[in-house]
């Protein structure tokens, strides 16, 4: 019988003690002479997947055991980056000059080359596993010998260079994409072939198309998988769907949506069973019933891993005959549904719950703020509906509690919509309210995602689940020596937990450091990702938490419909019944394409925001300084929720030095600082669209108010990772916790 990768693994980090030659390896491992070139294809994958490293010596050892670290690299405004361990640890940061030819989203091996006191990690990387993109989308400019392409994403330092003969069609001052042929090293930048004009910078929907292509999207759906989905719908809803389904249809159940949503995959139920009993049905889009694995639809969902919800428009995962029509929970169809079925009594307890295949019938599609209008006493649907929504209002208000009182985090931070006319050219950014009745849904949702992530983990089932790791020892040190410029504790042993930072939070609620204590807090987080272990959520301070109400929009979230349905419901073996080896590689893939459409969906924005902007040059906003670093400051608009950057050197009072842990710019002399949520008022000076920059400069009337530093302040110079602003749009006011 052939070895397995696990057991190539497994030996080499337990038993080998040092690296292996493959024919030591195989002597080891007892390999028949017959399976050695097998052998050796083996050891080769496992070392293109990262999961073995072969050292100059031709020796082979997992990466963990020689100081290695295998992870996805995220490069920052400075242009260093950090790695992101796919195996826990904390982040490795690369300096500029250590990425090699690596660029933002590449699956790397990184040595580790020094530890700091406090665990801090440096290193560089060694090898490039897989690359994010294939593409680079930018400006081409001509030169007399050669042209170059301009990147649009700013996290590609080096322009691209086109050899003669391979420009194409592209002339001066076009958007471009520009296939990369060889990405170079540490001393020359990557090269490459103009593959397609996209037209002029500024033309009617040119800067979309850029950012779509920029991502590498699959926009359009291969049209074998729209023939499948539409012969589904047509098919429609048969009696023999309906065998074995428990008919709700008789039931009051209604959406809460986005006014212009189409993807309806959950819907909200609630009836009284006794004086304090109520039994709260959450229902969602059976997709697995339509996806199965294995399946050409199910294959494309598993390569786009989400939808894409784009300031303009919505790439969704499934074809339009699935997430718009036959999976859609519409109004006065009838369509089958997952519905978790939970009984809780007053106090938000659970006496019990189950989960069944049904068959439902929405009553009524409401928007969120029709429902907020019901909340509010100021609209009416009818009397039944009106009192189901109250109801449901007093239940989710007891839960959002529970969650608190176990330490949950709740980080209410403002959100921007950016308003486009029929061009699709940006005329407003509006602050996007967080209503009640977007919290309804999301309180509803945590409680299903939880109940279901509790019965997976209990039964023991292969399953995947939605994790949020504690933040590592370096930046809770950072933020504790923060808080204690302001006389707070964040804790008073030696672990941190949410509740810790739920009391820090609470305490500076009001007061004029309230934004920023809790923007640093907000930063030292981790990010949350898609995990086959159950390593808890951080954030929610929960101990069983998946995603398991959106299968329509995200792929985890269909695996695991099909392993409740094959478990719960069919009473399978889930391993026999699905390929539930795949797991880890389908958390990964899925975590790396929520990067990818989180960067998608915020480029869009991002662009359009600055194409707004060109015409407010020379206007003057209020802001606050939204992130601070060794060349400048950024500050975030009140106005519009506009980012923009005040470069050091139009500070031209003083010499600036960064101060890390007080996430500030001090002066030498004068000792003026500014800080992570100061307040200030700028001018617009200078707006690029093709860099998508924004600069402004501090008006004369600030330039005497830089506050002086807290006592007890240390200063030191540094570097800063910067997190990103958060974004509105399109997407469901859902947590994408």
């Amino acid at each position: 019988m052939p070895v397995s990768p696990e057991r190539i693994i497994d030996f080499l980090r337990e038993e080998a003690g040092r690296p292996l030659k493959p024919i030591e390896l195989a002597t080891e491992l007892e390999i028949p002479e017959a399976q050695i070139d097998d052998f050796t294809k083996l050891l080769a994958e496992l070392e293109q997947q990262g999961l073995l490293y072969r050292n100059k010596q031709q020796r082979y050892a997992v990466p963990t055991k020689i100081n290695l670290v295998v992870g996805t690299l995220q490069t920052i405004r400075s242009g260093a980056g950090f790695v992101v361990p796919e195996e826990g640890d904390q982040d490795l940061y690369i300096a500029r000059e250590g990425l090699r030819s690596a660029v933002n989203g590449d699956r790397v091996i990184a040595r580790v080359e020094k530890r700091k006191r406090g665990g801090k990690m440096e290193g560089r990387v060694v090898r490039v596993l897989e690359r994010a993109r294939r593409t680079v989308v930018g400006v081409y400019h001509p030169t007399k010998n050669f042209g170059f392409v301009v990147p649009e994403d700013l996290t590609l330092p080096n322009d691209v260079f086109v050899p003669p003969g391979q420009e194409g069609e592209a002339t001066e001052g076009d958007v471009v994409v520009v296939r990369i042929e060889d990405w170079g090293d540490q001393h020359r930048g990557p090269a490459g072939q103009v593959e397609k004009v996209l037209g002029k910078m500024g033309e009617p929907g040119v800067d979309v198309l850029a950012v779509l292509y920029g991502h590498e999207l699959p926009v359009e759906f291969p049209q074998e998988v729209v023939d499948a989905a539409e012969k589904m719908r047509q098919r429609g809803i048969t009696e023999a769907d309906l065998a074995g389904r428990e008919d709700l249809r008789s039931e009051l159940i209604f959406t809460i949506d986005p006014v212009d949503a189409k993807d309806h995959d959950d819907a909200l139920s609630c009836k009284q069973i006794d004086d304090n009993l109520w039994e709260v049905g959450v229902h969602i889009a059976d997709v697995s019933y339509y996806v199965t694995e294995g399946s050409i639809i199910d294959a494309e969902a598993l390569r786009r891993g989400t939808s894409i919800y784009m300031v303009d428009r919505t790439i969704p995962m499934l074809p339009d005959p699935l997430s718009s029509d036959l999976c859609s929970l519409k109004a006065d169809v009838d369509r089958l549904a997952m519905s978790v079925l939970v009984r809780m009594d007053g106090q938000g307890n659970i006496v019990a719950h189950k989960l069944a295949r049904t068959v439902m019938r929405s009553r009524h599609k409401l928007a969120y703020e029709q429902a907020q209008a019901v909340i509010t006493g100021k609209a009416s649907i009818d009397t039944e509906t009106d009192q189901t929504i109250h109801q449901l209002v007093n239940l989710s208000r007891v839960l959002r509690e529970k969650r608190a009182v176990r330490g949950s985090l709740d980080f209410d931070l403002p959100e921007a919509r950016v308003v486009l006319n029929q061009e699709g050219e940006p005329t407003d950014i509006k602050k996007v309210d967080r209503l009640e009745s977007h919290r309804l849904i999301e309180d509803f949702m945590l409680l299903a995602n939880e109940v279901i992530a509790r019965k997976g983990a209990r039964n023991k089932l292969p399953f995947l689940y939605r994790v949020h790791e504690p933040p590592d020892q370096e930046r809770l040190g950072k933020l504790q020596m923060f808080a204690g410029t302001f006389g707070y504790q964040v804790t008073t042993g030696g672990k941190v937990t949410p509740k810790d930072l739920q009391r820090l939070l609470e305490r500076v609620k009001g007061k004029p450091e309230e934004r920023l204590l809790s923007t640093v807090v907000l930063r030292s987080m981790r990010q949350a990702r898609y995990s086959h272990e159950n390593l808890g959520h951080f954030g929610l301070a929960a101990k069983f938490y998946t995603h398991f109400t959106s299968p329509i929009r995200r792929y985890p979230d269909l695996i695991v419909h099909r392993v409740c349905a094959h478990a719960f419901l069919n009473e399978e073996n889930v391993r026999e019944a699905m390929n539930a080896t795949q797991l880890p590689e389908v958390a990964r893939v899925a975590s790396t394409r929520e990067r990818v459409a989180v960067d998608a969906e915020r480029d869009s924005i991002e662009m359009k925001k600055v194409e707004f902007m060109q015409r407010h040059v020379g206007d003057v906003f209020t802001a606050s300084v939204s992130s601070v670093t060794a060349f400048g400051f950024f500050v975030l608009l009140d106005e519009y929720f506009v980012e923009g950057l005040v470069h050091i050197s139009s500070l031209e009072d003083d010499y600036y030095q960064f101060v890390e842990e007080q996430y500030s710019l001090v002066g030498e002399r004068t000792r003026r600082r500014f800080r992570l949520g100061d307040p200030v008022k700028v001018q617009v000076a200078r707006v690029d669209l093709e860099e998508r920059k924004i600069d402004f400069v501090l008006l004369e009337e600030e330039r005497g108010k830089g506050r002086k530093p807290a006592k007890g302040d240390r200063e030191r110079k540094g570097g800063d990772r910067k997190g990103g602003q958060p974004q509105g749009g399109r997407r469901k006011a859902r947590a994408a916790r």
